[in-house]
């Protein structure tokens, strides 16, 4: 399945347009995550727990946009953006939506 940021693909016509599909995640900190990232803000740095955190998320939203692709007989997603917002005290949720469509 392709996967794209981009409106259209360079030398692909798009076949069929089948609607918007998206993928989101919702995870909460980690209470060893917190205590590492407290002291990344005393000391500076990355803080590695959130990094890995996010990119799980992200990684989880984007399969459940490939599923609903798929499910409406896709093969590519176009026009792919993401969203982060916070959802309670300590959790964020990933959104990542997109165009389905089928391309030649």
């Amino acid at each position: 399945m392709l996967i794209s940021n981009m409106e259209l693909i360079p030398g692909k016509r798009v076949q069929k347009h089948l609607g918007l599909v998206q993928g989101s995640s919702v995870r909460a900190k980690h209470v060893g995550r917190d205590i590492a990232a407290g002291l990344k803000n005393i000391f500076g740095g990355e803080l590695k727990g959130y990094t890995e955190l996010l990119q799980e998320s992200r990684d989880e939203a984007m399969e459940r946009m490939r599923e609903q692709a798929r499910a409406v007989g896709a093969n590519a997603v176009l026009n792919v953006r993401f969203s982060t917002s916070s959802v309670a005290q300590g959790a964020a949720e990933i959104y990542v939506y997109g165009t389905a469509v089928t391309l030649e």
